[in-house]
């Protein structure tokens, strides 16, 4: 079986990778990890790597004077691995239009909200302070919009009466760390496609059973 070549990108402590390498060690999961990436060369991710046996590399964005000179090192980085599908996984970077369009399709994230609510940073306490019912987790191909891109897939998490920021981030990453290697799988397998604005699937699949996790049709 030819397996998709990805590359991971990272800025922390990397347990979406993790959640990755987890899937990958798996007998016929139809994905494999080419390199990851770090633009923080002190980033948890990288042990987690090189743990693994992975190729571990920081590209160090302090080290460029302009964003477009590091961006390019990371594209090198990339096709000089071959690879084929570019996952961000707490990626802290936003990355610039020349860059999203040379992977254009070919570059999701996963974002701790319920896309479009609550794009940027701080989603969990925002979303308690705003006192609504569900918070979420979406996976999205990348656009050059911060955190906006035709959806793959999302969960909806209930928040608790008594719910800290703590206890919801917890939470929303145990349902990312099942729909980060479901969602790689739905392309790997060709049963993801862009369409316009969204995503069609190309046939039921069976999904992880996290909660309300829903690919659009």
């Amino acid at each position: 079986m030819r397996k998709l070549r990805l590359g991971v990108m990272i800025s922390g402590s990397g347990t979406n990778l993790q959640a990755l390498i987890d899937a990958c060690q798996q007998h016929g999961y139809p994905a494999k990890i080419e390199v990851v990436i770090s633009n923080r060369p002190d980033a948890k991710g990288l042990e987690r790597a090189r743990t693994a046996g992975l190729k571990a590399v920081t590209i160090d964005h302090k080290d460029y004077e302009e964003r477009a000179a590091f961006e390019d090192a990371v594209h090198e980085c990339l096709t000089d691995h071959k690879v084929q599908l570019v996952c961000l996984a707490g990626f802290m970077r936003l990355l610039g239009a020349d860059f999203v369009g040379r992977w254009k399709d070919r570059m999701i994230n996963i974002h701790p909200s319920l896309l479009p609510s609550y794009k940027g940073l701080h989603t969990h306490a925002r979303a308690l302070e705003d006192g609504v019912k569900f918070a979420g987790c979406t996976i999205h191909y990348v656009r050059p919009e911060m955190d906006n891109g035709p959806i793959i897939m999302q969960a909806a998490i209930p928040i608790a009466p008594d719910e800290t920021e703590d206890s919801l981030i917890a939470k929303t990453l145990t349902y990312e760390h099942r729909m980060y290697p479901a969602a790689v799988r739905l392309i790997a397998e060709g049963k993801a496609r862009v369409s316009g604005h969204k995503v069609v699937i190309k046939e039921d699949v069976p999904l992880p059973e996290v909660g309300l996790i829903c690919p659009l049709p």
